[in-house]
């Protein structure tokens, strides 16, 4: 979904936040829960099926807790709203395909990267398939997003529109009100497959970047904790199983 970057409004709110009511991981462990938030709307990473959530991202998260020792207590709610409550103390960490900026490293500790992926040009005129084909074209991408920022860098670009949801951005595209959609390789690959009969043509990837999640600004022991359980994970196959069940390959970043 990998991907996303702050407002200026956002990004001010996190720097000013103290991470000092941030929960310790010893706090953590006592409670034997992890409190992760998503988003629950950017298949096949973070989805609901039914009243279930599931995906790539929420199965990997609760085999790395499980080698933390840990459950794992979800939240959901709008992406724009997951990062400014990790300096609220809402909860512990965001997985929600999240890009690594340097903008974003300012407010948030990283995990290490659990996938990599990249902005993918849709469109339904096979012609647009690269980053100059989107010259004179208007342009659909989630508010918030990495992909935002980079098509603005477009110098041709025509307009970019931004919908506060990637399934609104993509409809967007599929009802023609813009000439093309930008959004994760492997999420917009997804909406290809599963709809063929909208005709969507996936062109070149826009950019590339490390996806990962996130914790409180400064609160390392809960980072270095999940990057060991994400490296055991990774490790003995279990990674490697689940990203072939979901994507046909190791997303990885190699």
């Amino acid at each position: 979904m990998q991907r996303r970057t702050l407002s200026l409004t956002t990004l001010a709110f996190l720097l000013a936040a103290t991470t000092a009511f941030a929960r310790p991981l010893p706090e953590i462990q006592k409670s034997g829960k992890l409190i992760a938030a998503t988003e629950g709307a950017f298949a096949p990473f973070n989805h609901f099926e039914g009243s279930k959530l599931t995906g790539f991202e929420v199965e990997l998260a609760e085999l790395v807790a499980k080698k933390m020792g840990l459950g794992i207590e979800w939240k959901t709610l709008g992406f724009d709203a997951l990062l400014t409550g990790l300096g609220q103390d809402r909860w512990d960490l965001v997985i929600a395909s999240h890009g690594i900026t340097d903008e974003r490293a300012k407010a948030v500790s990283f995990m290490a990267p659990h996938y990599c992926s990249g902005g993918l040009i849709v469109a339904k005129d096979p012609a647009i398939r690269t980053a100059k084909d989107l010259a004179g074209k208007t342009v659909a991408v989630q508010t918030g997003t990495t992909y935002l920022e980079n098509v603005k860098k477009l110098a041709g670009a025509k307009e970019v529109k931004n919908f506060p949801g990637d399934g609104d951005a993509r409809a967007a595209l599929v009802t023609g009100r813009v000439d093309a959609w930008v959004s994760d390789r492997f999420a917009a690959l997804e909406a290809v497959r599963r709809n063929p009969g909208l005709k969507l043509q996936a062109g070149e990837l826009l950019f590339t970047e490390r996806i990962a999640a996130a914790a409180a600004k400064g609160n390392t022991p809960l980072v270095q904790a999940w990057n060991q359980a994400l490296a055991a994970v990774m490790a003995d196959g279990s990674y490697a199983q689940l990203s072939r069940r979901y994507f046909g390959e190791d997303v990885r970043c190699k």
